[in-house]
């Protein structure tokens, strides 16, 4: 119960507000001390937005896994999609509160700069082949092979200048599923 509070990024106040179970019983649930009805536990997964079977599901026999081959990855057009950036989905995960989008992201011969992206979530760039200079809100940074950047996407940022091509980089955006 514990682990899926702290995933959903909700506080023991905030749950027992959501679910209407008080926070000693809360605690003695999260702690192992009491077994709770079935009601109870009906009430914190509609809390914590997930189902009912999540508190009944052990770790080792979750079946989250994503293998993609070499250069298999699904070709996605993403909605409001720039021209000439090709996106390769590298995986997915379908159960729990943080959603990950890996993304391999080509950008093709007639790629042009962008700094309109914008979105919920957590950002993380590790730049594959090329060279670029990366804008996030005010800030400019030149990416070369293997360096990296980890930042709030909701501020604008993209590829402020096209260095060195071909340009190739690994995308993950972490969101919580809402």
């Amino acid at each position: 119960m514990h682990r899926l509070r702290v995933a959903a990024g909700v506080t023991a106040v905030e749950l027992t507000k959501r679910s209407g179970v008080s926070r000693s019983m809360l605690s003695r649930i999260e702690s192992g001390q009491v077994s709770p009805s079935v009601e109870t536990l009906d009430r914190l997964a509609n809390a914590l937005d997930v189902p009912l079977s999540r508190f009944f599901a052990e770790h080792r026999y979750r079946t989250d896994f994503s293998h993609v081959p070499s250069g298999k990855g699904l070709r996605v057009e993403r909605l409001g999609a720039v021209a000439d950036y090709r996106y390769e989905l590298l995986g997915h995960v379908l159960t729990g509160n943080l959603f990950v989008e890996p993304y391999l992201v080509i950008l093709e011969a007639d790629a042009k700069p962008q700094v309109t992206f914008q979105h919920p979530g957590l950002k993380f760039l590790y730049l594959l082949s090329g060279a670029v200079t990366y804008r996030y809100g005010p800030r400019r940074v030149k990416l070369r092979v293997g360096d990296s950047l980890l930042f709030d996407a909701t501020a604008l940022h993209g590829i402020e200048d096209l260095g060195t091509q071909p340009v190739s980089y690994l995308s993950i955006v972490f969101t919580l599923r809402g």
